[in-house]
């Protein structure tokens, strides 16, 4: 299975919490077993022992992994190469020549969450081994001596927003997969929908989440309603009698507008 096929609500698990494991993934579409910040230093060993006695599905596990570079980094290779689990997520992934370096025997969703990372984006996700790029807003903030990636009404700041947009458009040059940063605010029901909806709607493969409830939120952000299947089954109806640019229900029809219909019909599973 391609992580492109994992489905919208992607849950992060901190790795030291094995008897979460197979509820986590029951819960969401993949699970992303975390060994970098979800797990404190001293319990690193015990997480990568955990992650090698679980028996989860390998096609819905992505694995997140220290930086490159650190010696937490290689001793989570190496735990994961007595594993079935293929897909890793490299957090802090900024060097291009680095990840490139990486065992071809797994396939990379690069964490780009600071300043470096998301400049190098588009080099980035260029690597043939690199299936998804993903960002990250509060250790973006943080590697530019920041405090804060959110306004007071729960907004991002222009500067998360412009990382955003970066990794998002990286990603699409090359064809390869986006997934959107989480939402730490778990109360904050409104603010995840919103952001899920905006997400879907610009072309992110998936939403991660830290928190089961955010999963249902997500999914039903990415799944169009029935008034939008409705119209993307008609307008492309119409498109098979018509020829070149035409007008339906009074809007310009190209093909721009057909491919969005298109891809309402792949997320709504109706194409």
């Amino acid at each position: 299975m391609s992580v492109f096929d994992l489905g919208p609500a992607l849950l992060f698990c901190p790795a030291d919490r094995p008897e979460r494991f197979t509820k986590a993934l029951a819960r969401a579409d993949a699970v992303i077993l975390d060994l970098e910040d979800a797990v404190a230093a001293d319990a690193k060993a015990v997480a990568r022992g955990a992650v090698i006695e679980s028996e989860l599905d390998p096609d819905r596990v992505i694995v997140r992994v220290n930086p490159v570079g650190t010696g937490d980094f290689e001793a989570d290779m190496a735990t994961l190469s007595q594993t079935d689990y293929r897909t890793v997520m490299v957090a802090k992934a900024e060097s291009v020549k680095r990840l490139r370096k990486l065992d071809p025997r797994f396939r990379v969703v690069a964490l780009c969450e600071t300043a470096r990372g998301v400049v190098n984006a588009d080099r980035i996700a260029d690597l043939d081994n690199v299936v998804a790029l993903m960002w990250g807003a509060e250790d973006l903030v943080a590697s530019l001596g920041g405090t804060s990636s959110r306004k007071a009404n729960g907004r991002y700041r222009d500067v998360a927003r412009t990382a955003r947009a970066r990794v998002l458009l990286a990603a699409g040059a090359r064809g390869k997969a986006a997934i959107d940063a989480v939402h730490l605010d778990i109360g904050d029901v409104r603010g995840l929908r919103r952001e899920a909806k905006d997400a879907a709607a610009t072309g992110f493969t998936a939403t991660a989440c830290i928190h089961p409830s955010q999963v249902d939120v997500i999914r039903e952000a990415y799944l169009p309603d029935g008034k939008q299947i409705s119209w993307a089954r008609a307008v492309l109806a119409a498109a098979e009698t018509e020829r070149g640019v035409f007008a339906f229900q009074g809007r310009m029809i190209d093909e721009p507008v057909l491919r969005h219909a298109r891809a309402v019909l792949r997320r709504g599973g109706a194409d």
